[in-house]
């Protein structure tokens, strides 16, 4: 939780933006911009539309930003911002109905989140490939949950943010967050039952 000196330099700077300061912009940004861009990649798992999501989530602050009213706090609203651009990106893929990352081999498609090199030489074969059926099944769950449950869940348990906060980012009450990160994890310990 920011300290209150944090609270009130963020809103002075916030305030210096909206006047046009484009140094102040920038600052907020690079407050904010790891913690965007991871959230977007938990959530779509594709490097090339989560940078999309990024510059669309900063372009979208820096255009509204002299209409925030400080209703609710910076990051509550850029992180509503960002899982509606991320919902808007999971809804489109299943119009499209988009696969997995895949890259083509000599040998046929591969997926690249199975396929990412080790960096340590000493990993037990076996627990590598227990790993990475845990994985596997976890992306599987992760998509067979409605885009809600699966913002709310990568939003817990990927970005570590509590339930008020991503009630107020998605804007629905934290019960109502609770409740679907109820579900979520329901389906996902069922699904994951025989690796427990």
């Amino acid at each position: 939780m920011p300290s209150t000196s944090g609270r009130s330099d963020e809103t002075a700077l916030i305030r210096a933006a909206q006047k046009g300061d484009p140094d102040a912009f920038e600052q907020l940004v690079r407050s904010y911009d790891q913690n965007v861009l991871r959230m977007a990649l938990n959530l779509l798992h594709s490097q090339e539309d989560a940078r999309d999501v990024y510059q669309e989530a900063f372009l979208r602050v820096y255009r509204n930003l002299p209409n925030f009213r400080f209703d609710c706090s910076f990051s509550t609203w850029l992180y509503r911002i960002v899982s509606n651009l991320c919902l808007d990106q999971i809804r489109k893929r299943k119009v499209r109905k988009e696969e997995r990352p895949a890259i083509a081999t000599a040998s046929g498609e591969m997926d690249r989140f199975e396929h990412i090199a080790e960096q340590r030489a000493d990993v037990d074969p076996q627990r590598r490939l227990f790993s990475s059926e845990v994985s596997g099944r976890v992306q599987e769950v992760l998509e067979r949950l409605t885009s809600r449950e699966r913002l709310v869940f990568e939003m817990r348990h990927y970005q570590g943010m509590r339930l008020r906060a991503i009630g107020e980012a998605l804007g629905v009450t934290e019960e109502a967050a609770k409740n679907c990160l109820f579900r979520a994890t329901q389906k996902m310990r069922m699904a994951l039952g025989d690796f427990a």
